[in-house]
């Protein structure tokens, strides 16, 4: 196991840098592309559908981008708020989104990816607002379990969000799945509390803080599905992106003056000493946006099922890479544990597919 190292004694510079600050990667949770959003055909986006490369290949790559952004911010959310000593989670989330909101504007703007969608009345921006609030308590809490529990772990945590999107969809919409449904969810259950019993590094409030991030997680996909649901109050997921970013930085904002008070100072003192924070910051805030971009690319190119069974083996994926990387112990029932919740967020997911053919019959 690698040890956490400060500030002091990795880069012989300001103390005030905890090394126990830890954060996960962050994504903004948006929605699969409505059947009525299209991608412009302008060919503006040439990059999309360029004619010299094969779909097969432009797919790959695709893919492969998708892979690559998701476990690369999460592995530079690893070593900038734990060994290098940035502990500043809510600022670093601030960043991601304003990062989010600029390149947004940027892609739908200038380089027309997607048509842009207006908000068209107050009810929509309140919607929308309470949509970005659910998404940034998920974010902080996430943040703020990495704190206590190893990146591995929270993974493992993460992929129980099928199992809290049935309790909250059943909880506020009285909405009822099929049994195999929820028999599906067993397992989901079942391994993590096997990885938890067996975690070497557990943490209570850690834990908890997780799950809750994970419960928030299902809650703001819930509430979308209910206060989004007129046709015109649908948005393009990158449209989404583009109207949340800048409300969630604007909420966020009060939350790191309060709490972070001091980052801004402490910020200019470790630029003047070592500009390397100021790259991996804006490093950092730009592949948290393309992961929000390829998720769209990966669903415009194939769909959003391979979307999801990718969301599966990313889970798996990072956990073992965070474990190569930062050589956190893991035990032979912890991975035995993680494996059975991928296998029941599968089966979950298969049985809501047959589900679903059943009730179109």
């Amino acid at each position: 196991m690698v040890e956490a190292q400060s500030w002091t004694t990795r880069r012989m510079s300001n103390p005030r840098f905890d090394a126990a600050a830890t954060a996960a990667p962050v994504v903004v949770d948006i929605p699969g592309t409505p059947p009525h959003s299209s991608a412009s055909s302008t060919g503006k986006a040439f990059f999309l559908s360029s004619p010299n490369v094969s779909p097969a290949v432009l797919t790959a790559a695709i893919i492969a981008a998708w892979f690559g952004s998701n476990i690369g911010v999460l592995l530079l959310n690893k070593y900038l708020l734990f060994y290098y000593g940035f502990r500043y989670p809510i600022f670093l989330t601030m960043t991601h989104m304003l990062s989010c909101a600029a390149y947004s504007s940027a892609v739908i703007n200038i380089a027309g990816i997607v048509p842009r969608q207006h908000i068209l009345s107050r009810r929509q921006f309140f919607k929308i607002l309470s949509l970005s609030a659910i998404f940034c308590l998920s974010v902080v809490c996430g943040n703020t379990s990495l704190r206590y529990i190893p990146v591995s772990f929270n993974q493992a945590i993460g992929a129980t969000t099928p199992f809290f999107t049935a309790v909250f969809s059943f909880l506020i919409t009285c909405k009822t799945e099929s049994t195999e449904v929820y028999l599906a969810l067993l397992p989901v259950v079942s391994g993590i509390v096997l990885a938890s019993n067996s975690e070497p590094s557990f943490h209570l409030f850690g834990f908890l803080i997780c799950v809750a991030s994970t419960a928030g997680r299902a809650l703001k996909s819930v509430v979308q599905g209910i206060i989004l649901t007129s046709e015109s109050e649908k948005l393009h997921s990158m449209n989404l992106l583009l109207y949340m970013a800048p409300m969630a930085a604007c909420i966020l904002l009060p939350f790191t003056l309060y709490i972070e008070g001091n980052v801004l100072r402490v910020l200019i003192e470790k630029a003047r000493t070592d500009p390397l924070i100021i790259f991996l910051l804006a490093g950092n805030a730009t592949v948290a946006y393309l992961v929000n971009l390829t998720n769209f690319l990966v669903t415009k190119h194939t769909s959003a099922l391979t979307l999801q069974v990718l969301g599966n083996g990313k889970a798996a994926v990072a956990a073992g890479v965070s474990v190569l990387i930062f050589r956190n112990p893991v035990t032979v029932m912890g991975i035995a544990g993680f494996g059975v919740t991928i296998m029941g967020v599968v089966l979950y997911s298969e049985a809501r597919k047959r589900s679903k053919l059943l009730n179109q019959k």
